[in-house]
């Protein structure tokens, strides 16, 4: 049977036994879906090519390693790797993006203003670091999901994609997330305005 036509997972095992040519084919089925969400991201084409070369030189150390175990799920594995790549280029080039300012996350708003003073820079930075701590808080799933929207500014079609589960669930992780936090803020009766 040709590459093309076995399933991910097989030529997953092939390639971890040497047959290199299944990762060639892994690589071409999925590049287009894994580069055009990395360049959708970054809008540049040399390191969006970067990125998407540490992706699989990541994916290649995973499987020569014997530690890959996400059976049946190579894509969304690689879609993750692809995202951490990125979200680690935004912590290098301090460039992450911010909260948009929604309805919902007014609290963060003071955040944005570039024409913030000292006191309020130092305001906005102890406000960002009460949101880390309750973001950690979360469970695990709703803070993925949380920190995906918010900080990576991805819509929820991506999110689904990058943790392999459906656009409602993924919408209602956030949900949960978002009321978790009111919970623990009005739990704590934390002010989070200027």
């Amino acid at each position: 049977m040709a590459n093309t036509q076995l399933p991910d997972a097989l030529l997953v095992q092939d390639y971890v036994a040497g047959n290199e040519d299944a990762l060639a084919s892994l690589i071409k089925r999925h590049e287009s879906k894994i580069y055009g969400f990395i360049y959708s991201k970054i809008s540049d084409r040399d390191i969006s090519n970067d990125i998407f070369q540490d992706t699989f030189i990541k994916v290649i150390r995973t499987l020569k390693s014997n530690s890959y175990n996400e059976e049946g799920k190579f894509l969304p594995w690689v879609m993750r790797i692809s995202h951490n790549l990125i979200v680690d280029h935004y912590r290098k080039t301090k460039k992450m993006p911010m909260f948009r300012e929604t309805e919902e996350f007014s609290i963060f708003s003071i955040m944005s203003d570039d024409s913030l003073t000292i006191e309020n820079k130092l305001i906005a930075e102890q406000v960002e670091m009460d949101l880390k701590k309750l973001i950690e808080e979360l469970p695990i799933d709703q803070k993925e999901v949380l920190v995906m929207r918010m900080y990576q500014d991805m819509s929820f079609k991506e999110i689904s994609e990058v943790t392999g589960v459906s656009i409602n669930t993924a919408l209602g992780r956030m949900r949960y997330a978002l009321m978790n936090m009111r919970k623990v803020i009005d739990k704590h009766q934390i002010v989070l305005t200027n």
